[in-house]
């Protein structure tokens, strides 16, 4: 193999893994929503997952090969003139979404509050700025420890400390999941952005007990605690998703004959979309979509390590590192080894916010990879 087919392997590898991880997705979130009664009337479009689905999956492949084409130096604040990149504009769009999405024009639906409707009416269609600030939190923190050393802490890591503050803060108001998830990308930012230790342990006394207050001031949540930590008292959830995933065997009971997903496990598309993936085609296909996660973030891994600037690899390794945590965080909910909590998993849970996102992140991962598949000239010497 030739020094540039090498280099080229890796967007390949993320392309093909994507792709089958969505196309599993829309499988079985078919399989999962097509015990919904009723007639299909586009007057009740949003109940229908099952066409959603179909509908997002072909959207979000598109939007990944789109967003691929677009040159990731636009997010940059070091490698554009001011007024250039796109971070400021996005960061701003997002704390506005997250301010309006609390007010009434919020929509507010399993008593939280995190939707915002973009087409009221027939096609009824929402979209849930949280999942934007997880990637705009991203795209900014690789930006501003590019263009500016943390090493200075009143100066440097307070001003980005205060802004990563404030969207956990908008956020942890109607989603503790989301909120945690970001506050701990920051963290893994900072430290990849060369932070020093006792800089990052600094926030501690403020964020503890901040996320404290949000867990014992919600009665949901020490419910969910309890329930995880008693296990005679398990959540109905979780005592299902169990059921479903014991049930399934080896190769399970064989796709659409799963039985948990006809009213027995809630938010079986979304959240739990993994135990009807184990009860329908056992542990084996549960191993498969767990492998193509492990090829994606050493895939990705890969690409960051490659990559010749540094904003580029820090939005490398915080898209990889996004998704795979997510991955893993809903597995270990879905096998009880974790609390229950609302995470997706990505490109296979329904939900067409997270599903077109996550495919334009990925889409920035692999304009990096292009990016350094490119051959590059100094001085009128070509870089291998």
């Amino acid at each position: 193999m030739s020094v540039s087919e090498s280099k080229t392997c890796y967007d390949r590898v993320i392309e093909t893994v994507v792709l089958l991880l969505m196309a599993t997705g829309t499988v079985f979130v078919f399989s999962a929503g097509a015990t919904l009664s009723g007639d299909f009337d586009l007057g009740q479009f949003y109940n229908f997952t099952t066409l959603k689905q179909l509908i997002f999956f072909p959207l979000a492949v598109f939007v990944m090969y789109a967003v691929s084409r677009v040159d990731y130096r636009c997010f940059s604040i070091a490698q554009r003139p001011p007024g250039y990149s796109l971070t400021p504009y996005l960061s701003i769009l997002t704390l506005v979404l997250l301010i309006v999405v609390l007010t009434s024009l919020g929509v507010e639906r399993n008593y939280s509050r995190r939707w915002l409707d973009l087409a009221p009416g027939a096609m009824y269609i929402s979209f849930q700025p949280s999942e934007l600030a997880k990637w705009v939190m991203i795209l900014f923190l690789a930006a501003y420890l590019e263009r500016y050393s943390v090493d200075r802490f009143w100066s440097r890591f307070i001003p980005v400390c205060l802004m990563a503050g404030l969207v956990v803060g908008l956020i942890v108001i109607e989603d503790f999941g989301t909120a945690a998830f970001i506050a701990m990308m920051s963290f893994i930012m900072l430290s990849l952005g060369g932070a020093k230790w006792w800089y990052l342990l600094s926030p501690i006394p403020v964020v503890l007990p901040a996320f404290a207050y949000a867990i014992i001031s919600s009665p949901t949540r020490i419910n969910r605690i309890k329930n995880f930590l008693d296990p005679g008292n398990m959540a109905y959830q979780a005592r299902q998703s169990l059921i479903a995933i014991s049930t399934g065997g080896l190769l399970g009971k064989g796709l659409g004959r799963g039985v948990v997903k006809y009213g027995h496990l809630p938010e079986d598309t979304t959240d739990f979309i993994f135990s009807i993936i184990a009860e329908e085609m056992g542990l084996a296909a549960c191993g498969f979509v767990i492998l193509l996660f492990i090829i994606f973030a050493v895939a990705g891994v890969a690409i960051a390590i490659r990559c010749r600037d540094r904003f580029g690899r820090l939005v490398a390794a915080g898209i990889v590192m996004a998704i795979t945590i997510q991955a893993a965080v809903n597995i270990g909910v879905v096998t009880v080894v974790l609390p229950t909590k609302g995470i997706p998993l990505p490109f296979i849970s329904a939900g067409g916010t997270s599903m077109l996102l996550t495919s334009a992140a990925v889409g920035v991962l692999l304009n990096i990879a292009r990016q350094e598949n490119q051959p590059q000239f100094i001085i009128g010497e070509r870089i291998k």
